[in-house]
């Protein structure tokens, strides 16, 4: 079985540097020290409002990676606002993941919805991949929803993973990992295949071990408070060696 490999979200680097209004840390050099520590692919989630990473950063990024990072695969997670689609469109980064956003929220938590995202999404999915871009959507672990989701047209979903997350180590552990493994089964039988994302860590990604079909986890926060202890070398590390490799 594949390994699963690791996109490094570095949204919280960008949350730093605009702290400043000037650009340390550069999000070009956190790319490489992410990348140097071996991982697999860097995500961005620009939002309309900038607050992590701004529009002017998509461009220099994607042709950063294209140039001196060949084969790490750029992921950009947006919601489907013309704003923002309009530039992922330009640089036709190997993933979007579009997730739903309610506006003022602290952070995605929550996936979309069906059937009533159903009637929005395909068209912004058969665009995305008419560009030769594959699309996944930020999904909850209702194995319920999954055939739904496979009916617009997407790729891959990713698992919303904030409440498996959460309960690791207490009495809910159990239960909610039951559901993250329902889930991708549900996703593998309608032909989808899986990434997931959401408050892991080199602990609990101890519990996804086996999950059926996982290609891709994508963390970010944790990677950069772990840094802020050990450095970044050692933090993606920790993560990659979760993942087995």
């Amino acid at each position: 079985m594949a390994r699963t490999k690791l996109s490094v979200n570095i949204n919280k680097y960008a949350l730093l540097r605009n702290s400043r209004g000037h650009d340390r840390p550069n999000l070009r050099w956190a790319a490489d020290e992410c990348i140097a520590a071996g991982a697999h692919g860097i995500t961005i989630h620009p939002r309309l409002d900038e607050r992590h990473v701004k529009f002017g950063d998509i461009v220099p990024l994607a042709r950063h990676l294209r140039e001196n990072h060949p084969g790490v695969e750029l992921n950009i997670e947006c919601e489907a606002a013309p704003a923002i689609l309009d530039r992922v469109y330009d640089v036709v980064p190997e993933q979007c993941t579009l997730v739903p956003v309610t506006p003022g929220e602290v952070t995605s938590d929550h996936g979309y919805s069906f059937p009533g995202d159903g009637d929005t999404l395909p068209p912004v999915v058969a665009k995305l991949k008419a560009l030769g871009i594959r699309v996944s959507i930020f999904m909850d672990a209702d194995p319920e929803s999954m055939a739904a989701a496979a009916a617009t047209g997407i790729d891959r979903v990713e698992l919303y993973t904030g409440p498996y997350a959460w309960a690791w180590g207490t009495e809910h552990q159990g239960a909610e990992t039951a559901r993250m493994f329902a889930a991708a089964a549900a996703a593998q039988a309608v032909g989808l295949d899986l990434n997931a994302g959401h408050d892991l860590d080199s602990v609990n990604l101890a519990g996804l071990q086996g999950l059926p079909g996982l290609l891709e986890v994508s963390i970010g926060h944790a990677q950069i408070c772990r840094a802020l202890e050990v450095g970044t070398t050692r933090a993606v590390g920790e993560l990659l060696a979760a993942l087995g490799w």
